[in-house]
């Protein structure tokens, strides 16, 4: 089910801002108004379909207003109204992007005949951005080919046309809204909005305003109808970002929603039907969240009804390369210039690290690496460097024999000498050698096999 569609009226006439609020909240519009264009400015945000303003205003114009929408990537349409009916002022408007141009005093059926139209060609504009959208975020915008990542490949495919509620799993930076954007792109809801909201990062008096809204006058500073989350995503995707820091008072509501499928604003008592799919992440144990009370057990199995896990990247045997392949493209793509060459033993220096921080710190480094390096290749001291690893001590200061000849080769012969000694604590099996060392049996295998270490099996 489709949401009202919001219109923000602005004029510093007050008459003129009532009769069109009036005129449009009986043809089922929501509608919130501004006296002049630096307020309306303050209003501008992803959940206004249409802007209705006039031209001529103190502390900010129409055009200033327009130019506000488009500098900050809100591609609602605008029509602009004036009593200065004017070729320059017309041909002003439409280049800086209005839908259309209408001259005071008008005729408000002609005014409703211009706002339908506006919203009609907004809404085949969003089918074409959504669509777009899901070419560039579906599976294949996922970089991967181990078996990990197969695994979740396949697993987003048989989800996304469900409609029942899926929890992302996962370590911090290892791309779970990346997923839920996936499984959006792959259902039957792709043509309507995908909406993020970052539970950890709103304080709690306004996450309930975020997630369902309010009315005018619900609490101070409530000076207009606000659409929440929740109704902006009808038809579409809600993606509930670290749900398991969702303070525990708005748990019980969105509980409700997800059993009921309705909400109410802030501050009103009618209830509104939505339609909307919840993908929720985490990278917290909800278990361990539900035995210590800060997170609800019924709200937990609504939420995982489906769950995907994404793996980190040092469960990710083989897909370094890939990643960092990928980035630096881009990198180099977005500041025009060649793709940087990894030297061997830099590539090998990021395979071998932790990255505790996943693809977002590989991620990072590579864009770190496009602008550092002012050659075409990356050695190993570069990458040492912007990874803070620490320099080899040489072994002959030391007394301990051959220092290795590479920051590389040294992390290499510290990973060789755990697994030996993991494999020789646990006897030989596998299983609890990876327990031991704290990776996925998976991973250990793939060590194994990369610096051909000796095994009972062998």
């Amino acid at each position: 089910m489709k949401r009202e569609s919001t219109i923000l009226v602005v004029d510093d006439e007050t008459k003129i801002r009532r009769l069109l609020e009036t005129s449009l909240v009986q043809r089922g519009y929501v509608v919130i108004t501004a006296g002049d264009g630096e307020e309306a400015c303050s209003k501008l945000d992803a959940s206004i379909d249409l802007v209705v303003t006039d031209l001529k205003m103190p502390n900010k114009d129409g055009l200033e207003v327009l130019a506000e929408a488009r500098r900050r990537g809100l591609n609602m349409p605008v029509i602009v109204m004036t009593a200065y009916g004017t070729v320059d002022s017309a041909v002003q408007a439409m280049r800086g992007g209005a839908f259309d141009y209408i001259t005071k005093p008008f005729d408000l059926d002609a005014l409703e005949m211009v706002v339908a139209r506006a919203l009609q060609f907004d809404a085949l504009a969003s089918v074409n951005r959504f669509l777009r959208e899901s070419e560039e975020r579906g599976i294949e915008d996922m970089v991967g080919r181990s078996e990990q990542m197969k695994q979740l490949f396949n697993e987003i495919r048989q989800v996304a046309p469900a409609r029942a509620a899926v929890l992302v799993v996962g370590e911090t930076g290892t791309g779970k809204e990346r997923v839920a954007r996936a499984i959006h792109a792959l259902s039957d809801r792709r043509e309507e909005l995908f909406v993020p909201i970052n539970c950890a990062a709103i304080p709690l008096e306004l996450l309930e305003s975020e997630l369902f809204g309010h009315t005018r006058g619900a609490f101070t500073g409530a000076t207009d109808n606000r659409v929440g989350k929740f109704e902006l995503a009808s038809g579409g995707t809600l993606f509930l970002d670290e749900i398991g820091d969702m303070p525990l008072p708005l748990q019980a509501k969105i509980l409700r929603i997800l059993e009921e499928g309705v909400i109410e604003r802030i501050g009103s008592n009618r209830s509104i039907r939505v339609d909307t799919r919840v993908v929720s992440a985490t990278h917290r144990r909800l278990e361990d969240a539900i035995r210590a009370g800060t997170f609800r057990e019924d709200l937990y199995y609504r939420l995982n009804v489906l769950q995907l896990r994404v793996p980190a990247v040092r469960d990710r045997a083989g897909d370094v390369p890939l990643l960092a392949a990928h980035f630096l493209e881009t990198s180099a793509r977005q500041m025009d210039r060649p793709p940087l060459k990894l030297d061997r033993d830099a590539l090998e220096l990021l395979e071998a690290y932790s990255w505790p921080g996943n693809v977002r710190e590989l991620r990072n480094v590579c864009e770190r690496l496009s602008v550092l390096c002012r050659g075409d290749r990356v050695d190993v001291a570069m990458v040492s460097h912007l990874l803070d690893l620490p320099e080899p001590t040489p072994a002959s200061a030391a007394g301990k024999g051959p220092a290795p000849t590479t920051l590389a080769a040294a992390v290499a012969k510290a990973e060789i000498e755990a697994i030996e000694s993991a494999l020789a604590r646990s006897g030989g099996n596998k299983a609890k050698a990876a327990r031991l060392l704290a990776v996925s049996e998976r991973n250990l295998w793939y060590k194994i096999k990369k610096h051909d270490i000796a095994t009972a099996d062998d």
